[in-house]
Parts: C-alpha cells; sequence; structure tokens
C-alpha cells in the first residue's frame, strides 16, 4: 500500500520529524495532536472513522483493531515517523469484548506492525492507573504498586501495557507506557461523571433550575489535565533514558468528585439542584473509593510536573461543552 508523500506544513520543524498519533480523532488524541504539532512535529493522525481534523494534520483511516497489521507498516515505511503514540482503545465501555478489541488486541496488531517495518520510532502508550491494584486509603499508587486492577477496564488497559513491555524487555520495541490517571479537558466524554453533569446543565431550558441526577458522589480521585497529559506525551518521546519504563502521569493530588461537580455547576454559572441516585447511567465506582497518584517518576526521568489546577480543566470541558451545544443547536 502507498501513501503520497507531502512536504511538511509551513510551521513544522523538519528536524523534529512526524509522529504517527492512533486515535487521534479521539479526547486525549485531539490534546496530544496540538501538543505535537505546537513541540514542532508534523502529525500524521490515524483515526477508524473519518472526522474534522485540522488542516495541516494528515488522516489516515485505519481500523488496526480489525484487520492486520500490513497497512501499519506500510505506511511506517512511508513515513519514517520519529515516534508513534497510541492514544487509541476504549474508554469503560459497556462491553467487554469492545474493551478488549480497543485496549488488547488493538496493541497486538502495532506491536506487530512496528516489528516488521524497517523504521524504530520511539513508542509512547497510554495506559490507565486502574490497571493497579486498588490502594488503602491515603496511600498513593506508585509505578511499583500490584497490579490487580478490579474492573474490565484496567485488565483490559493492563493486557497492553504488559504486551507493551515485553516487546520493550525483548528488545523488540523502543517503548514508555504512561499510565493516565483521569484526563479532563476540553472535549471530555459525554459519558464522564463530569460530562454528563454538564450534559444535565446544557440540556436544562433557559431559566429554569437543572436537576442534575449523578451517581452517589462518595468518591476521591486524581484528576490531570488533558495538556498537562499532553506535554507528558512529548517528554517521553524525547528522553532516552526513559524506553522500557512505565510513568504515572496524573495531578498528584486527590479531589473529592463532590467538589469537581460543584465547582463545575458554579463555572456554568446555571442554577442546578443535585439529586444523588444509583439510576443514571453513568458508570458506577466500581474500585476503591480513594484514589492518590505519586508522581515523583515523571518529574525526575521525564522532567514533567502538572501545571493546570480543576478550575483550569474544568472551565476549558464548560467552554468546549457549551460552544458545542450553541453550534448544534444553530444548525438544527
Amino acid at each position: 500500500m502507498a501513501f503520497a508523500a507531502r512536504s511538511l506544513p509551513d510551521h513544522a520543524d523538519p528536524r523534529s520529524g512526524r509522529v504517527l498519533l492512533l486515535g487521534a480523532t479521539g479526547f486525549v488524541g485531539r490534546h496530544v495532536g496540538a501538543a505535537l504539532e505546537g513541540a514542532g512535529y508534523e502529525v500524521l493522525a490515524v483515526a477508524r472513522r473519518p472526522r474534522k481534523t485540522p488542516a495541516s494534520w494528515r488522516l489516515y483511516l485505519m481500523d488496526l483493531a480489525s484487520h492486520g497489521p500490513e497497512a501499519l507498516t506500510a505506511l511506517l515505511d512511508e513515513e519514517r515517523p520519529v515516534a508513534v503514540v497510541n492514544a487509541a482503545g476504549e474508554v469503560w465501555s459497556s462491553s467487554v469484548g469492545g474493551m478488549r478489541l480497543g485496549n488488547q488486541l488493538l496493541v497486538d496488531r502495532l506491536l506487530a506492525g512496528l516489528a516488521r517495518s524497517r523504521v524504530r520510532p520511539r513508542l509512547v502508550q497510554l495506559g490507565s492507573v486502574h490497571e493497579y491494584a486498588p490502594q488503602p486509603s491515603r496511600v498513593r499508587l506508585s509505578e511499583s504498586s500490584a497490579t490487580r486492577p478490579t474492573t474490565d477496564y484496567g485488565r483490559s488497559k493492563l493486557e497492553g501495557t504488559q504486551a507493551v513491555l515485553r516487546a520493550a524487555a525483548e528488545g523488540a520495541t523502543d517503548a514508555v507506557v504512561l499510565r493516565l490517571s483521569n484526563v479532563i479537558g476540553a472535549g471530555a466524554p459525554a459519558g464522564s461523571l463530569l460530562g454528563h453533569v454538564a450534559g444535565q446543565l446544557l440540556a436544562a431550558a433557559p431559566g429554569t433550575t437543572a436537576e442534575v441526577r449523578v451517581s452517589p458522589l462518595r468518591s476521591s480521585r486524581d484528576f490531570v489535565d488533558a495538556k498537562d497529559v499532553s506535554r507528558a506525551v512529548v517528554a517521553a518521546m524525547r528522553v532516552p533514558g526513559a524506553a522500557g519504563s512505565v510513568v504515572n502521569i496524573a495531578s498528584g493530588s486527590s479531589q473529592h468528585v463532590r467538589d469537581m461537580v460543584d465547582l463545575l455547576i458554579g463555572i456554568s454559572g446555571r442554577p442546578a439542584r443535585l439529586v444523588e441516585s444509583s439510576l443514571t447511567g453513568v458508570r458506577p465506582v466500581t474500585d476503591t473509593d480513594w484514589m492518590g497518584v505519586d508522581i515523583s517518576r515523571a518529574r525526575e526521568l521525564l522532567d514533567w510536573t502538572p501545571g493546570r489546577t480543576p478550575r483550569d480543566m474544568i472551565a476549558d470541558m464548560w467552554r468546549a461543552a457549551a460552544d458545542l451545544a450553541s453550534d448544534s443547536r444553530g444548525s438544527g
């Protein structure tokens, strides 16, 4: 399979090279692509379905999980990227099969494609802190914490991580795994807790008080801004000593989910009444009620620290959701 070569966009630094970004049209992928472009890389965006992307990105349609790795190998050999970032996968799908397909089989196909290629780019695999076993309250998750996930999502992500680490240990690929905490920012999925709250606020008739129904808000979580995650991806691509490592990427602080919901309602400026119920259609909390994450390895190995606050990430999320709702009404 041949791919047409094109010149770099005017603002791309030819010394930085190209980066193949899987899952480029997803929530995290879009943020990573913007950070890559800002750092001078040309973005080769890979996605399953055609969606709008920046004009400077090159979009390749490829369903790696459902098909073999041959097309990926051809693309790697043609474009010779300096790095591959895997931001693809299933996030808290209701289908166990879907999560295995997107988080496990896709990684196997990705590694097979890399192994067959004539180039050796750095692979940055985006994993999840939900791969770890739940920790006792006030004990932070570190990279040495046990990996005994309690959810189907965590188990499927762990299978992908382990495959990448095996390939790195065998010398088959140059790879880094970033285990992300709960990512928030512009474009956050509508099915997430905060996305669900934003949707109910936006659905309320003007001049009325929104009734916001949520699952019982009993847990505390580490929330990290999508822009901070994207900076970590760029850092992981560039640090030679990071090869074969697992690195937690998180804010380093635990926020009660009720505080995050209250902050979102306050930023929206819309009157709301919060109703806690187990019948919300939002993913229930099925692992520990308290989660904190140790990010000392990210500071030491990647020279990375988070820079954005809960207010920053929720404000970005709200503005994007409100703009999308406004655009939808305008085109309706």
